[in-house]
């Protein structure tokens, strides 16, 4: 029954992991960029989050919806700003210049709200359900139902819409999908925009859990959710979210069962065993280069 609960907590850690490392995959998918400012992006849609409740009064639900429309044009306007004018830089480039807007988006953060953590309101009542010997929160159901929604709409729009095959199709061929009428421009800032909206999300949601709040809380579940996604093989959205799951059930039973103290360590280490037996990730493809 210990066992079965440690489970039950790490699959609420890894749905907001798996949340966070799904926007890092639909932006790698299509530009082959990671994205390092993704983590800050989670932290700023929890001080959206923290501003909007506190200062409009407002319930669980619209705070959710407002902090995932200001992640979602923060990371619009990170790519038009940062990304686009780089687009056809050398790789490296662009990872420096993300390093760099990570860095802009912490301590900007810090400049205006200040250093001090912030307490996050109580939104919702969190009660204890027990199911026999296990005990669940009404804040875990709430995680576990708000990230089962936001990847159904995800799938449904990259699967169903025209938005999203445009996006598919520049994932597979940008210069070709351009050449077909695509525009290429549009669909990456969608593909930031959805990202980013999915990373805000997130980013509530772990406030309601941690209560406190601080500039530099995106730092450590950003290269979590980034491990997620390369674990589960990185521009797999199937990928993202079972990396995600699989990190947040090791991190909670390594803290349980081994030590707190170790469980980054072993994540991440399970990450390198893993990328030495199979390179692309558990579920990602084999590419084949033209040399």
């Amino acid at each position: 029954m210990e066992f079965l609960q440690q489970i039950i907590n790490g699959l609420s850690l890894g749905s907001i992991y798996a949340l966070i490392a799904l926007g890092y995959t639909m932006v790698y998918g299509i530009i082959k960029l990671i994205n390092f400012a993704h983590g800050d992006i989670y932290m700023l849609g929890a001080f959206i989050g923290f501003y909007v409740a506190t200062r409009l009064n407002l319930s669980f639900f619209p705070t959710l919806i407002i902090a995932m429309l200001g992640s979602m044009v923060i990371g619009i306007l990170v790519e038009k700003i940062a990304y686009k004018p780089l687009r056809k830089s050398p790789k490296i480039a662009l990872l420096i210049t993300a390093i760099g807007v990570s860095l802009f988006l912490e301590n900007g953060t810090r400049f205006i709200v200040g250093a001090s953590p912030k307490t996050f309101p109580q939104l919702i009542n969190n009660k204890k359900i027990f199911i026999g010997p296990l005990q669940i929160s009404t804040i875990q159901l709430l995680t576990f139902a708000v990230s089962v929604v936001l990847v159904i709409l995800l799938t449904f729009i990259v699967n169903k819409t025209k938005s999203g095959k445009a996006m598919r199709a520049a994932s597979f061929d940008m210069e070709a999908a351009s050449l077909m009428g695509i525009n290429v421009d549009n669909t990456i800032s969608l593909t930031f925009a959805l990202g980013s909206a999915l990373a805000g999300a997130a980013g509530v949601l772990v406030a309601l859990s941690w209560i406190t709040i601080e500039p530099y809380m995106g730092m450590m579940p950003g290269i979590k959710a980034f491990v997620a996604a390369v674990l589960g093989g990185i521009g797999s959205i199937p990928g993202a979210l079972f990396g995600g799951l699989f990190m947040g059930i090791a991190e909670t039973l390594t803290k349980a069962y081994i030590s707190t103290r170790l469980s980054d360590a072993i994540a991440f280490g399970i990450l390198i065993i893993i990328l030495i037996i199979k390179p692309s990730g558990l579920l990602g493809r084999k590419t084949v280069e033209k040399v």
